[in-house]
């Protein structure tokens, strides 16, 4: 990514332009006083309280407190810091967009400072390698042979080869949620549109699936195209495209539905005006969640909207910093929350 620096490294030349431009805390409450006396918090805050409050700000702000002083710095990076952090409310969800095809390079949105952020992932060849996250961790597995498996946190570049594990590898089709494998399967052959999507379970803490996935069969709500799984607070979730009677492959809509027992339930609908505000939206684009944000792409343009599912409100997100090249350029990405204490 020429001419782009870290996300981290943007973090400090943002502190090293700020410096100077805040009042002290004596100013701002004293102001009638002839005599200004100079007061740090920074001075009466023990270590432990300090540490407390810094773990509640966001990620990209740590990173910023942490060059403040030689004393945040070091309380930034202590393990008694990380184990605070461990233990406050999640991060939202940031949303990773690939931004070149040959080269694991992109740009991280941050939803609650609103900013996006250079960032050059680890350990992957290539943008098309099969990805997952959960719980500050993404797993990648190669497109090709589907052998070589990496888990990283993208967030402090700490990365670690896996050994190749035997058996059947899924790719993005399928989820694991509350202890039961759900995959989204599709029928290329004949029967009624809304009858070519299913999902199949299998409870993990069974010994055996023999005959059981085929009368597990759930099937879709609508004619769908471009469905996706995702795992949301032990919830399955499912975001897909609305097709046509009469023309299942031409997208009408999106939706997200949650499933509930063997009934899907449908909890929100693209308005139309977000609709429309993709372009020209084919039948595939890119959708990934975790906690309570859905992130929704289409593969032809840097274009983000974010669903808040406590709060059934879609928004764009902050235009990304990068323009589409060439009219076959194709854009994917991934969710993952970001971490400082998580280690592969």
């Amino acid at each position: 990514m020429e001419g782009e620096t870290s996300w981290i490294n943007d973090c400090f030349d943002d502190v090293a332009r700020g410096i100077g431009e805040f009042d002290s805390f004596s100013e701002l409450s004293d102001e009638g006083s002839k005599e200004i006396n100079a007061v740090s918090l920074d001075l009466i805050l023990p270590d432990d309280l300090l540490e407390r409050i810094l773990a509640f700000l966001p990620i990209a702000s740590i990173f910023r407190a942490g060059s403040v002083c030689k004393r945040w710095s070091e309380i930034v990076s202590s393990r008694r810091f990380l184990w605070n952090f461990s233990h406050v409310l999640s991060q939202k969800p940031w949303y990773f967009m690939f931004t070149s095809s040959n080269e694991p390079i992109g740009y991280a949105y941050d939803p609650i400072l609103r900013k996006w952020y250079g960032i050059d992932l680890p350990c992957i060849e290539t943008s098309s390698w099969f990805i997952a996250s959960s719980r500050g961790l993404v797993c990648f597995m190669d497109n090709d042979s589907r052998s070589e498996l990496y888990v990283c946190n993208p967030i402090t570049k700490c990365c670690k080869k896996l050994e190749e594990p035997p058996g059947w590898r899924s790719g993005d089709e399928s989820v694991i949620c509350d202890g039961v494998l759900y995959i989204l399967i599709y029928s290329t052959g004949g029967g009624t549109p809304e009858n070519r999507h299913g999902l199949i379970t299998h409870n993990l803490s069974s010994r055996s699936s023999h005959g059981l996935l085929i009368r597990s069969f759930i099937p879709v709500p609508c004619p769908l195209t471009c469905g996706r799984l995702m795992n949301l607070k032990e919830k399955l979730v499912m975001v897909g495209g609305i097709g046509k009677q009469d023309r299942p492959d031409i997208i009408k809509g999106i939706g997200i539905w949650v499933l509930n027992g063997k009934e899907w339930q449908e909890i929100a609908r693209m308005p139309h005006k977000f609709f429309q505000g993709f372009g020209e939206f084919d039948d595939v684009f890119a959708s990934s969640g975790t906690d309570d944000l859905l992130y929704i792409q289409s593969y032809g343009a840097p274009a983000l909207l974010v669903f808040d599912m406590n709060q059934k409100q879609w928004k764009w997100s902050q235009k990304c910093p990068v323009t589409k090249r060439f009219p076959l350029q194709l854009f994917t990405g991934f969710c993952f929350e970001p971490r400082l204490e998580i280690e592969p």
